[in-house]
């Protein structure tokens, strides 16, 4: 084939992918009679064909995710239902027996509303022994039959131990089985009737670059902070994001993919007499330039995002990540237009999440006083202001999403200091609201007492930002932020108002997640001898060393315990030893196994302590109690 018939089949294969759709058949595409030979005419018309029907293919891929976000719509919002009309009938109705009032005392006589008691814990075990290995129940409570049902409940809530050598810790297994057939998907979309000969190796190497571009606005969906996921699923940000990590794993795998199999299509697999040149020409050409910027973005977009380098440089984690965002939607839209509205929809959802809601809508000012405690290497940032009253009007409900307007328990926002350096005032950090959300905040009209908010930052020191702000509060007692937010879910608490009974579980700062939940809890409690007082409420606080109580307010702990709550303390863990979480668990599980109740958990610390935790409620579910758990996992 000479030059010009060869740039002609170049020139129609980009046209195609630029605005053709798949034809029903090799036939219906059209060949200019550039040549006399038959069966090159042939293989040209059955190439295009097979790159136009599987981008016909993967274009269904986005309308299969949507499929599958209305069943776990449907699925949330049947599930939010039923916890609401149980909640209901907690409040409401009378106390079942006489039977339970016993069972309750008790249960109230064993657990400690004393700070630094463990009557209701087991010895602490030493740091080395396995919690795994230590029986949860004794053989005489265990039940002789377990259900295959409860057996696989139990398998979903397991979290498997982390990978040797490398430590990396592992979700648990129901997560990763909705990983593993995300990949699935995108592995079957990426085979279905896509030809394997080395031939047609072209159009192999296309369709991977459109699963890349077809899950590029279920990227930035994932990495907003107000998206509708967590409205339609019922998942909070925190809990999604690990899925926001997986998808940009998976496009970073496809883009490196679609390099090196072009790469391969023009130097093994493309026919002679289709060839423009050597791999240098194929490499500086200047649409696989742009293509190749792109792929550098969001490969460095992948590297600066790992566990490691976030945990080191945190601050160039979050300069990079959004400077290489707008570089590699730049890139992508110059290398292909088939990637153009795709790219848009992605754009749009960055800048409206980024400028519209959390540097407008969601950002306020405020001025915080800030406090070193006791163990010199966390600070206290707290604030209080009056709520302004709700409007009648729909719209101003629908814009009043700022922190000045209040919060609720398990909330957390994003700060801001200019006052550390320019380059802190263009940094955003992640804090969860320590202090008690306001309630009723939708009945504050216009005719009602004005509420006061008075909201609490628990931070620790490490280094860069947290390191800068300790030394600034050394010498200054108040500070001046800008804080966007509040971001979270309900999904927790609304879980634990439906459950007979409820264990929150806290280690180290996780008490700043906890806290919240417990006086929610707490004050929903009626004044009067209802069945409310049915539920009791567990809380265990894990502390490394005895300088971390101070933490929390003793007067806060008091309040608590006056409302009913149960505390449990254990001794630090530099000086007792680990807590023997899954004794305590087992405890709990098996009263509520024995009142035919279900037990409400949510566990909010470091990795060991949540998988501690998270197992031992595997266990006990093994064995026929009846478990909801909710796991807030540390780390951004």
């Amino acid at each position: 084939m000479d030059e010009a018939a060869t740039t002609w089949a170049r020139d129609l294969f980009y046209a195609s992918l630029r605005y053709a759709k798949s034809p029903p058949s090799p036939d219906d595409v059209v060949i200019a009679d550039f040549t006399d030979d038959p069966e090159k005419v042939e293989y040209i018309r059955v190439l295009i064909y097979q790159i136009l029907h599987g981008r016909d293919v993967v274009a269904c891929y986005n309308l299969v995710l949507l499929i599958v976000l209305a069943v776990f719509t449907v699925r949330h919002f049947i599930t939010q239902r039923r916890d609401q009309r149980r909640w209901k009938e907690i409040t409401q109705l009378p106390r079942s027996s006489e039977q339970a009032d016993k069972l309750l005392v008790s249960s109230s006589s064993s657990s400690s509303t004393l700070q630094g008691t463990q009557s209701s814990l087991p010895d602490s075990i030493k740091p080395d022994t396995d919690l795994e290995r230590q029986p949860l129940l004794a053989a005489s409570a265990r039940p002789k039959h377990r259900s295959l049902s409860k057996t696989f409940q139990a398998w979903l809530m397991y979290q498997p131990r982390p990978v040797p050598f490398v430590n990396r810790t592992l979700p648990p297994n129901e997560t990763s089985l909705f990983v593993l057939a995300y990949f699935a998907l995108n592995v079957f979309f990426q085979f279905y009737q896509s030809p394997l000969e080395p031939k047609y190796f072209f159009a192999f190497a296309d369709r991977i670059g459109y699963v890349f571009i077809v899950n590029l606005p279920l990227l930035y969906l994932l990495a907003a902070k107000n998206q509708p996921l967590s409205f339609l699923a019922g998942y909070s940000y925190e809990s999604l994001n690990i899925f926001h990590r997986r998808v940009g794993e998976l496009m970073c795998f496809a883009a490196f993919a679609h390099f090196v199999c072009f790469v391969i299509w023009q130097v093994w697999c493309c026919p002679d007499w289709l060839l423009a040149g050597d791999l240098w020409d194929f490499l500086v050409d200047q649409r696989n330039l742009i293509g190749m910027g792109a792929l550098v973005a969001y490969e460095l977009l992948y590297v600066t995002s790992l566990a490691s380098f976030r945990a080191r440089c945190y601050e160039l984690f979050l300069a990079s990540h959004v400077v290489l965002q707008v570089v590699a939607l730049v890139f992508l839209y110059l290398h292909f237009p088939t990637s153009h509205p795709y790219v848009l929809v992605s754009l749009a959802i960055f800048l409206v999440d980024r400028l519209v809601w959390r540097l407008s809508l969601k950002s306020d000012c405020f001025t915080a006083d800030v406090q070193v405690l006791e163990d010199g290497q966390t600070l206290l940032l707290s604030g209080n202001w009056s709520i302004p009253h709700q409007s009648n009007r729909p719209l101003s409900s629908w814009l009043r999403h700022s922190i000045r307007h209040g919060w609720k328990p398990m909330d957390h926002v994003f700060i801001t200091v200019p006052s550390l350096g320019r380059s802190h005032s263009l940094q955003t950090h992640p804090f969860t609201i320590a202090s008690s959300a306001p309630r009723h905040l939708d009945l504050l009209e216009a005719d009602m007492p004005q509420q006061h908010a008075w909201l609490s930052l628990l931070i620790r020191a490490r280094d860069g930002f947290t390191r800068d702000l300790l030394q600034y509060s050394q010498s200054h007692s108040s500070v001046p932020l800008r804080i966007d937010g509040p971001y979270g879910s309900t999904g927790a608490l609304e879980m634990l108002r439906a459950c007979d009974s409820t264990v929150l579980i806290a280690g180290g700062s996780g008490i700043a997640v906890v806290f919240p939940l417990a006086w929610a809890l707490a004050q929903d409690r009626p004044q009067g001898g209802g069945s409310r007082e049915r539920q009791s409420i567990h809380l265990l606080w894990v502390v490394h060393s005895p300088s971390h109580l101070s933490w929390l307010p003793q007067e806060r702990l008091d309040e608590l315990a006056e409302a009913g709550v149960h505390i449990t303390i254990p001794g630090p863990t530099a000086e007792a030893g680990r807590p023997d979480i899954a004794g305590y668990l087992a405890e709990l599980g098996t009263r509520a196994q024995v009142r035919q109740q279900e037990l409400g958990v949510v566990v909010s610390g470091p990795d060991n302590l949540n998988r501690a935790a998270r197992n031992a409620c595997a266990l006990v579910v093994k064995d026929g109690t009846k478990i909801r758990l909710s796991v807030e996992k540390f780390g951004w």
